[in-house]
């Protein structure tokens, strides 16, 4: 079932006093360039580094007392990791996070600050599942899916209730997708807070599931994820796939190179600091500028957390 527009104002108004209520900047360099007013979200200065807190918190304010005494516990080599890390910490519950070995050391560093007990695994999606499924039956705790979750997709959409209320007559969103957790959510925010606003997903090339699950009608898998953009290689999950069929006008594939000159603008006319699944997004209205010509586009901005010890633009 599709969440209700009261179910996401609900969840606005619950995880209110755990989130930053996040700034929407502009640039006339880059209005200029693409030849259309530019309202970027910027999710890079939200808590623990970006978006995903705002589902975190609000999954677990959704659990029952008992449920929260036993924790919570997810699979994660980055964003998630921490956001869940200091949701619970936040809340006051303990909480459980699997990391392939592979993970980096600034990311394991960020989890352990913001309180999230860690396990180590191999570096493979099947071993990250049975680890946390071990961990869960262990310790009783409840797992929370990154982005395959009612409740976190529902929180991740409070992004684009901020975003229309500043801004209500934005006719495009453009909105990066690698779980589909934060492009579900905030498709439901453009259908019910909108006005006649167009959600717009953007991907790499290189990580096409979802461009190719929107075309089939079917949940997709990746068959390469070599990609500069680490956030995105993940795939979309039977909970918002329902909603990004519906709600999704189109998803725009992106190349290697077109992300890094999107993260380059961004950084150089912007000054701000965005992870290049970020500047994915950007890259999709750069690459199709003539067609959002004239044009009021919001561009969410998901996060900002980057290795700048192995960070390179390539």
């Amino acid at each position: 079932m599709i969440p209700s527009k009261k179910e996401l104002l609900k969840a606005a108004d619950r995880i209110a006093p755990y989130v930053h209520k996040t700034p929407v900047l502009t640039s006339n360099l880059l209005n200029e360039l693409c030849k259309c007013n530019i309202y970027f979200k910027c999710e890079n200065f939200q808590r623990a580094g970006s978006f995903k807190i705002r589902g975190a918190v609000n999954a677990i304010m959704k659990l029952s007392e008992e449920e929260k005494k036993n924790g919570v516990v997810t699979h994660s080599s980055g964003n998630f990791a921490q956001a869940l890390s200091l949701a619970a910490t936040s809340l006051g519950i303990r909480s459980y996070v699997i990391m392939p070995k592979s993970a980096p050391e600034v990311k394991k560093q960020a989890v352990e600050h913001y309180g999230g007990e860690i396990t180590l695994c191999k570096p493979t999606l099947q071993a990250r599942k049975e680890t946390a499924a071990k961990i869960q039956k262990e310790k009783k705790a409840t797992l929370i899916h990154s982005s395959n979750n009612t409740d976190v997709i529902i929180g991740q959409g409070t992004a684009g209730i901020e975003l229309l209320n500043e801004h209500p007559n934005l006719n495009y969103i453009f909105i990066p997708v690698g779980g589909g957790g934060l492009i579900a959510g905030n498709a439901l925010a453009a259908n019910y807070f909108g006005k006649n606003c167009k959600v717009i997903g953007v991907e790499p090339l290189e990580a096409d599931d979802a461009y190719r699950s929107l075309k089939s009608g079917k949940i997709e898998s990746n068959h390469t994820t070599n990609t500069i953009a680490d956030g995105l290689k993940t795939q979309l999950g039977d909970k918002n796939f329902p909603i990004i069929k519906k709600h999704v006008s189109d998803i725009i594939r992106v190349t290697e190179e077109e992300i890094i000159e999107a993260l380059k603008l961004i950084y150089e006319r912007m000054k701000i600091i965005i992870e290049p699944s970020s500047a994915v997004a950007f890259a999709g209205l750069v690459k199709n500028k003539s067609f959002f010509s004239n044009k009021k586009v919001g561009v969410i901005l998901s996060g900002g957390n980057i290795d700048l010890k192995t960070f390179s633009f390539g």
